[in-house]
């Protein structure tokens, strides 16, 4: 073979390599678009949206998590499809476990803005609420909770709103319940690092404090997550002697100082937060959970609005249908408000955009569930009645509505 040849032999072998390399390197940035095309199309099919669910169905608030969740599938059951600028849409789910965890939630609060979702709704569980803040507001994806109180997960947020009452008002209502019913020292206990309960226990001190003076609060004890021993901390409040012991906590945790403390034999009133209206912490405090008192949100037997009528009547058959007790807890009927609260924004708005929505819902008046609902400068409903029940007989009897002014 001539030197010429050989060359050209060389050469065509290397042409051919760099063309079998650009022809692999196409075919995976082919590929990859393609897989991006199919991960918009998931959210943003011809007639269809989504909407994100972020809630914790595992972890410390598994259980209250998965209530809301089906809240918001009742209503989307409810209202599956929506028709706004002259175009029909088919609402889907997209659901995320949040796992009760900051950390978790903000890799949750991502995937749901990856899915391109239209709104998001949840989450049980203030902390978990707050960490997504951010990522929610910065994707301009309106965000509406459902349960979770703290302030700071709407305060400075033009794209989180809520649709329950705040932890100042909670807190203030049930030092006044207590006050109003003979209580004149109270005892806290919170858990360290838990947004929820630490900001709810010092709106209940604060408001205790103004009732019944500086000497009002005998004992405030705090405990680690999944701490499961709390007779050291019982130990001190029983020494302190109190009327009231208030504890909001997770569910997990209520069924654990409610028995601990009556193992102790601390015969003070035991009062909890909206998380505590649970079936899980009857059946698992059995009789040392008679007379529990706790303030919530909602009492399926005396609906005020015709959507709480139809939520009633349709929401007992859907429980029993998934496997739970025929009682309606109220943060799925707050879920459920959630849901529809997006579904009139978009009506209103007549669009699915999410800024569009998020603009909606700034003006948004609606009956929902748990009554008329409309939303302040902070994206906060604007509420001032709470429901206060007490276990009794292994059950949650509605005792009585009260309001700051009370």
């Amino acid at each position: 073979m001539c030197y010429n040849a050989k060359v050209n032999l060389v050469y065509n072998f290397i042409l051919m390599e760099v063309l079998m390399k650009k022809i692999v390197a196409l075919s995976l940035l082919l590929a990859v678009s393609l897989l991006a095309a199919v991960g918009f199309a998931y959210a943003q099919a011809d007639g269809e949206i989504t909407i994100g669910v972020f809630e914790p169905v595992t972890g410390e608030n598994g259980g209250g998590g998965f209530q809301e969740v089906l809240g918001v599938r009742y209503a989307n059951q409810v209202y599956p499809e929506i028709t706004v600028g002259g175009k029909t849409y088919k609402i889907n789910l997209f659901e995320v476990d949040n796992k009760s965890d900051k950390t978790e939630a903000v890799t949750a609060a991502q995937n749901l803005v990856s899915k391109n979702v239209t709104a998001v709704v949840g989450s049980y569980g203030s902390g978990v609420s707050i960490a997504a803040g951010e990522i929610f507001a910065d994707a301009m994806i309106p965000a509406m909770g459902a349960s979770c109180t703290n302030p700071q997960v709407t305060f400075g947020n033009d794209f989180y709103f809520r649709v329950a009452f705040l932890d100042p008002f909670q807190g203030t209502v049930m030092a006044n319940y207590a006050f109003q019913n003979g209580a004149k020292k109270a005892a806290v206990i919170t858990q360290l690092g838990d947004d929820y309960s630490s900001g709810l226990g010092s709106f209940f001190t604060n408001a205790f404090v103004a009732l019944a003076g500086e000497d009002g609060i005998v004992a405030q004890e705090q405990f680690q997550t999944n701490q499961t021993d709390f007779k050291a901390i019982l130990g001190n409040i029983k020494a302190a002697d109190p009327d009231v012991i208030f504890a909001p906590s997770s569910i997990v945790t209520a069924s654990l100082i409610i028995k601990q403390a009556r193992e102790l034999g601390i015969t003070a009133q035991i009062m909890g937060g909206d998380t505590w209206e649970n079936a899980t912490i009857i059946d698992n405090a059995g009789a040392d959970a008679e007379g529990v008192v706790v303030s919530t949100f909602f009492d399926d037997a005396a609906p005020e609005t015709e959507e709480a009528r139809k939520f009633v009547e349709g929401f007992k058959p859907f429980l029993v249908e998934n496997g739970q007790p025929e009682i309606i807890p109220a943060v799925a009927a707050l879920s459920y408000d959630a849901y529809l609260a997006l579904y009139r924004a978009m009506e209103q708005a007549d669009s699915v955009d999410p800024v569009a929505i998020r603009d909606a819902l700034t003006e948004l008046e609606f009956e929902a569930v748990t009554g008329k609902i409309a939303f302040d400068e902070n994206g906060d409903a604007i509420k001032d009645m709470a429901f206060i029940k007490v276990i009794e007989d292994g059950k949650f009897k509605f005792l009585q509505t009260v309001t700051v002014a009370e």
